[in-house]
């Protein structure tokens, strides 16, 4: 059993490194613009003109921007929406760069991913600690009565509503231990937690997501799969801080720590 849990592991933490390292993981974002913060509608070293509107943003260029538009060259005006899908996928591009418009409690922006940045070139692999199976523990899951929207800050330094689910409980080191949490599109849970560790040998703060519970709220607590959060690839995410008390005042020496 321990053997199928630290050899699922494996493949879990290889399909991590494969993921963040891919030509428009998390590695080549290189910058993200908010529209509003830019009256003119120009982004830097972006061409073409970018006017955020309520309902989405309307991108003016001539053919010599060199943009591409649903992989056709570009001129005119069109609109645009939020992108959903990879961002390999972008409408937008410009050679290989993709832009990703993105929009954050109505406000429109513009993600740039090369797959040339800096940081890709750079990567080594993600440090993370062997599988362990001390680190997988039996939750249960408790949902609020309804949803609560609480101001977090966020690792761009601005505040941002950020939407819990429930608390999700939990033996570990000897103690019951309690983490806010939001609920996923899929049912499944996300943590956002620090703990001893935490800008010591560990990032400041890190991701941790369980599966969707089941009907009496049970739910396996992994931290053998506790992930970096995009910050810690590129400065120009904006992940959620750990909502108040989920700090942990244990170290948990488990899941990915750092880059290595």
């Amino acid at each position: 059993m321990t053997t199928d849990a630290s050899d699922a592991w494996k493949q879990w933490h290889e399909e991590r490194v494969e993921s963040v390292s891919a030509p428009y993981g998390p590695l080549a974002l290189t910058a993200t613009h908010w529209i509003e913060d830019y009256p003119d509608g120009r982004l830097p070293d972006i061409p073409g003109k970018w006017v955020a509107e309520p309902d989405g943003v309307v991108l003016t260029a001539v053919e010599a921007d060199g943009l591409t538009v649903a992989g056709r060259p570009f001129a005119g005006e069109t609109r645009l929406a939020a992108d959903s899908g990879p961002e390999a996928g972008a409408r937008v591009a410009l050679g290989e760069k993709r832009l990703v418009v993105l929009v954050r409690e109505g406000v429109w922006g513009v993600r740039v991913y090369d797959p040339s940045a800096a940081a890709r070139r750079a990567f080594r692999g993600i440090e993370a600690a062997p599988y362990d199976p001390r680190w997988s523990v039996p939750g249960r899951f408790t949902p609020y009565d309804s949803a609560r929207t609480i101001r977090l800050g966020n690792a761009d330094g601005r505040e941002r509503g950020f939407e819990l689910a429930g608390e999700l409980v939990f033996p570990l080191a000897g103690r019951e231990r309690t983490l806010k949490v939001a609920r996923r599109a899929d049912g499944g849970l996300w943590a956002v937690f620090a703990d001893a560790t935490s800008g010591d040998t560990s990032f400041r703060f890190r991701f941790l997501f369980p599966a969707a519970p089941d009907a009496e709220g049970r739910v396996t607590v992994d931290f053998n799969r506790a992930q970096l959060p995009p910050c810690a690839f590129a400065d120009h995410f904006i992940c959620p801080l750990p909502a108040p008390g989920n700090t942990l005042d244990v170290a948990v020496e488990a899941g990915e720590r750092r880059l290595s």
